[in-house]
């Protein structure tokens, strides 16, 4: 069976959970093949991969958005959209019903050329649809920036849909953006089954990046932000299956829109073996040693952590902090960061760039999390099994990965506070800090909790169950 995997912005480019994820997902199942279909920003990136493929991956396909930029604009066209397939762009808009997929699809198929995605983008039937969601939902806004904004969030999905789509004998995709939408499509158009694992919810991710950034102005942040809606619940309405990693995540995504019936939840897992040289948390003579595994990006916060850092020097002034993780995704935010440092006058902290998490963890007496957003966080359960014990959000899962689910009564393997809260951060860093014991506890505590339920075997189990559900279906 062959696998198309759905990526945008993670695999193979960018080191981190998702893209983990995926990579051990591949491992697991030699006996399939997997292509990977990969949307990434800057195309400076095209074949600088960050994991070695497995032996089974057949091939990969990369696009990346600024080279749209190249593209010649084709010659403005007239009326050579159908009533039907105008009705389906304007629903794909507006999201105020469901949309015909069908129509969708056979609008982007790759044998009509007249109607190619760019040509469509530069038709008279374009402009007459954006003027007549304009006049119903937002006239209120000026039109001009209205009809750029419009132009700006669907180019990148036009142009997406002027490539070759992908056979194969199902398509997977590993969030609800751009990458689910041209799965849909492909799946429709191949008559096979598509398949979504959401880690975190895409569309409320995009919503806080949104809210917070400069480049969308006042009511145009809520056109963007319904936009990601609008994709997110047609990506739902069109999937065969959607599975997530955890109880309320599915919750939210019945919320946005997705039939109930179709949602699983498989949690992530992880190899214990590549953790059992680790001991249990041994008492040393020497700093308390802080450390995050993480990208410095936005979403990870880590401006929290370094103002959560600040206040536990004042009680350990030896205190170090190790942030571990790739930092040159985001150089602004990371010179951020390091202005951070600065201002601060914090002493002992260091940005390791990637290391090897197994050779971490015995270095760190508690690990932190400052995210403002996650789905499962890999790196709390890679924590978990070297017996490390954590201060996170309370983001994603990590409130079941530390207090545990209905019915565990192993106790807490840490503490959780709420997001951008660092004085509640450094609290509870200097109550672990100051009882070694219960940091030793709270460790061999998340051992347990990830051996029990968050294993490398069932997670590939799980899926096997999956794939062969799907394996041979006709959709």
């Amino acid at each position: 069976m062959r696998i198309c995997m759905l990526v945008e912005g993670s695999y193979p480019f960018i080191v981190g959970g998702v893209s983990s994820w995926i990579q051990m997902l591949m491992e697991g199942f030699p006996e399939h093949e997997f292509f990977i279909y990969a949307l990434g920003a800057e195309s400076k990136d095209r074949g600088k991969y960050k994991y070695k493929f497995p032996d089974n991956v057949v091939g990969i396909q990369e696009i990346f958005l600024d080279e749209i930029l190249r593209c010649q604009s084709p010659d403005l066209q007239e009326n050579i959209l159908s009533a039907e397939e105008r009705q389906s762009l304007y629903d794909l808009v507006t999201g105020e019903k469901p949309i015909d997929i069908e129509s969708l699809a056979r609008l982007f198929s790759q044998g009509n050329r007249q109607k190619n995605p760019l040509s469509i983008f530069m038709s008279s039937d374009f402009f007459d649809i954006i003027t007549q969601v304009y006049r119903s939902k937002y006239n209120h806004l000026p039109f001009t920036d209205f009809f750029w904004t419009m132009r700006s969030m669907l180019l990148p999905l036009f142009y997406f849909f002027n490539h070759p789509l992908p056979e194969a004998d199902v398509y997977h995709a590993v969030a609800t953006g751009y990458c689910a939408i041209i799965g849909c499509i492909a799946a429709r158009l191949q008559h096979k089954p598509f398949l979504i694992t959401e880690h975190g919810i895409y569309s409320r991710e995009r919503e806080t990046e949104i809210v917070k950034c400069g480049w969308a102005q006042g009511d145009f942040k809520s056109v963007w932000i319904q936009y990601f809606y609008n994709i997110a619940k047609l990506a739902y309405s069109s999937a065969t299956m959607v599975v997530t990693l955890f109880e309320q995540n599915a919750v939210i995504e019945q919320e946005l829109g997705c039939d109930p019936k179709k949602i699983s939840i498989v949690p992530n897992g992880i190899r214990l073996e590549r953790f059992q040289h680790i001991p249990e948390l041994q008492e040393h003579d020497g700093p308390l040693m802080l450390g995050g595994v993480v990208r410095v990006v936005p979403i990870k916060d880590i401006i929290t952590m370094l103002r959560a850092f600040l206040l536990v020097q004042q009680v350990y002034p030896d205190a170090c902090l190790k942030v571990i993780g790739p930092y040159t995704e985001d150089k602004e935010y990371y010179e951020m960061c390091r202005q951070t440092v600065s201002t601060l006058k914090l002493r002992n902290v260091e940005f390791t760039g990637s290391m090897d998490v197994a050779e971490v963890f015995p270095l760190l007496d508690i690990v932190l999390l400052s995210s403002i957003s996650e789905g499962q966080p890999l790196v709390v359960l890679e924590g978990q099994a070297s017996r490390r014990p954590f201060v996170t959000t309370d983001v994603g899962c990590c409130r079941e990965l530390i207090y545990g689910r209905s019915g565990d009564d192993l106790g807490e393997a840490g503490a959780v506070v709420a997001p951008m809260d660092y004085e509640a951060m450094a609290r509870e860093i200097i109550r672990l800090a100051r009882d070694f014991h219960l940091r030793r506890q709270m460790g061999n505590v998340g051992y347990e909790r990830a051996k029990n339920g968050y294993t490398y075997e069932n997670f590939i189990n799980t899926y096997r169950d999956i794939y062969s559900r799907l394996e041979g279906v006709s959709v």
